[in-house]
């Protein structure tokens, strides 16, 4: 899995990396097991080619490389993966304009989730 959306985008759901993704492998959960699939976006690992435009799209910094991904979201590799046992529960979300968030968002929510860059 070339590209993971760790859980600093969950309940934040902006989709400033759907809007740039060249592949469309961006999805949001829209089944009922939000205890397996909590409220944010998800990479399909098969779909994503590894072009990385992504990443410095997400204004809460919550898109690491696979191999890249700190310890602390470790379990957001398996979270992005397992999405392909559901593929069915999962749609492209639709585009909607979101406030950018200011830096200290991108760094509370940062420390909510135990994670300092």
């Amino acid at each position: 899995m070339p590209w993971v959306i760790t859980s600093l985008c969950q309940d934040k759901v902006d989709a400033a990396c759907v809007e740039v993704c060249p592949v469309d492998c961006i999805y949001e959960y829209k089944g009922d097991d939000k205890s397996a699939f909590p409220n944010q976006l998800y990479i399909d690992p098969e779909e994503c080619i590894d072009c990385g435009v992504c990443e410095p799209e997400c204004p809460w910094e919550a898109i690491f490389e696979d191999e890249r991904v700190p310890e602390v979201f470790a379990a957001d590799v398996g979270k992005n993966a397992k999405m392909l046992d559901d593929k069915d529960a999962f749609e492209v979300p639709e585009v909607t304009e979101h406030p950018t968030p200011s830096t200290e968002e991108v760094a509370e929510n940062k420390k909510k989730w135990g994670y300092a860059d």
